[in-house]
């Protein structure tokens, strides 16, 4: 019977390593097939087809054309042209002798006319101005986005490089525990060994199997992640580079990374142009209680004949008819139920709200960058500590494998230093992925965006 439950088992480990293999085989594979993406090629990939930078790009757009619609309404004057043609079958006038007739006639009417506003308050230049602070702000709101997007990018893809290292590592481990069993199950039939020894390992193995399972699992939904957020396509196998990113200590001072922020962060820089909108709209709210000038010129003619009767050719009478006018306009607001002065305290509040923001928002840069520093100096120490500690973990897992095979301890205490090892492992490669995020987040406070990192 326990030689039975032996072959089963056996059989049972034989069949899911074969899985592993065809799914390694499968891997490599399609690695083959697929180019290889880096860290950077995934960022720029995701950047080139996110919906949410498609969005951004259409609002600079719109604030392109609120610019060119600014500057033309400054600087250039409205153009109309307009005509009209229509027969009278009733009484009317005669525009000639100023008397009533009942004879059908024709009119046709032509004329131009154009104008500008001299003085509106202000209106049209603040509103250049606040155009052009409006393109500032959809750049800046663009490369807000594109930065959200690579650090979603970034953190995806250590989550992948992490849980298909770790898999790695837990295939080892199912390795070095099937030769283990194997020769346990061996030493038991020559009586070496006890039976409760070989169920011990026997269990270690089910256990390492099944987080290799889970570990796997949790690799390929991280790959899900990475490519949802790069957008990739649904029915193509995404393959990235899954050796160690080379790094290297860069010290930087916290004080310069916030001064920097500051001064150059799109966040700041967009409160910072909201507030100065602000000012500007109040200004304008403020300068259109003054009166409103404007010039009109124009030029028009007609065309005229009854029914029946003989008149002056098209072109004389077109000639003839033609008249010319120039305006001047001056608007002088009394009493609109108090409407200007309610649009200037809205104004006024707009300008408080915005004040407020940009100093909340400088507040929370300064706060996010001295974390960030923090952490990234923290995540520094913490790897260091962890390699250590696995470095150790390693030495020992080492000779507790040679006093296992000399049978000089017991298998619960070789699955101790096992999973210690095993888990040293996990910790190095995850405070190390932790740094690597969390520099890349210092930098880019400091001007260094994500793609060209």
């Amino acid at each position: 019977m326990e030689k039975c439950r032996l072959n089963k088992t056996c059989m049972k480990t034989l069949f899911i390593n074969c899985v592993v293999l065809l799914l390694a085989l499968v891997g490599m594979t399609s690695a083959k097939a697929q180019n290889v993406m880096t860290l950077h090629d995934c960022m720029e990939y995701a950047v080139s087809n996110s919906t949410k930078m498609r969005i951004q790009q259409a609002a600079t757009g719109d604030a392109q054309i609120d610019r060119r619609d600014a500057a033309l309404k400054l600087f250039t004057p409205y153009l109309n042209a307009s005509t009209y043609a229509y027969y009278n079958f009733g009484r009317n006038i005669d525009p000639q002798t100023n008397t009533y007739f009942n004879t059908t006639s024709f009119h046709n009417s032509y004329s131009v006319s154009a104008g500008y506003d001299l003085f509106n308050g202000f209106q049209a230049v603040n509103n250049l101005k606040i155009s052009k602070t409006g393109m500032l702000i959809a750049e800046s709101q663009e490369k807000q986005v594109e930065a959200d997007i690579c650090l979603a990018v970034m953190e995806a893809y250590y989550n992948v490089v992490y849980y298909k290292r770790l898999c790695d590592v837990y295939e080892e481990q199912v390795a070095n525990a099937e030769a283990s069993l194997k020769k346990a199950s061996r030493q038991e039939e020559l009586g070496q060994k006890g039976h409760a020894d070989v169920i011990q390992m026997e269990a270690d193995l089910a256990e390492r199997q099944y987080n290799l399972t889970n570990t796997y699992n949790q690799y390929r939904d991280q790959l899900m992640v990475l490519a949802d957020l790069m957008f990739w396509p649904v029915d193509e196998e995404l393959v990235i580079d899954m050796s160690m990113p080379e790094w290297q200590v860069e010290p930087v001072a916290a004080d310069a990374v916030v001064d920097f922020a500051l001064d150059h962060n799109p966040a700041v820089q967009i409160a910072s142009w909201q507030q100065l909108n602000a000012k500007r709209e109040l200004n304008t709210a403020q300068w259109q209680v003054m009166p409103t000038v404007s010039l009109y010129g124009g030029w028009s003619t007609n065309y005229f004949t009854y029914l029946g009767s003989a008149a002056n050719p098209f072109f004389d009478m077109f000639k003839n008819n033609g008249g010319e006018y120039v305006e001047l306009s001056v608007s002088i607001p009394i009493w609109n139920r108090l409407s200007k002065q309610s649009a200037i305290s809205r104004k006024r509040h707009a300008l408080e709200k915005a004040t407020a923001e940009y100093d909340q928002k400088r507040r929370e840069v300064e706060s996010e960058v001295r974390r960030a520093v923090q952490d990234r100096d923290g995540a520094m120490t913490a790897y260091l500590q962890a390699q250590r500690k696995a470095e150790v973990q390693e030495e020992a897992y080492t000779l507790h494998l040679k006093k296992m095979e000399q049978g000089l301890i017991s298998p619960l205490e070789f699955q101790t230093a096992s999973n210690n090892y095993l888990k040293a492992q996990s910790d190095e490669m995850n405070s190390l992925f932790k740094y690597l995020i969390k520099q890349a987040v210092v930098k880019y406070y400091n001007g260094i965006e994500y793609l060209a990192q």
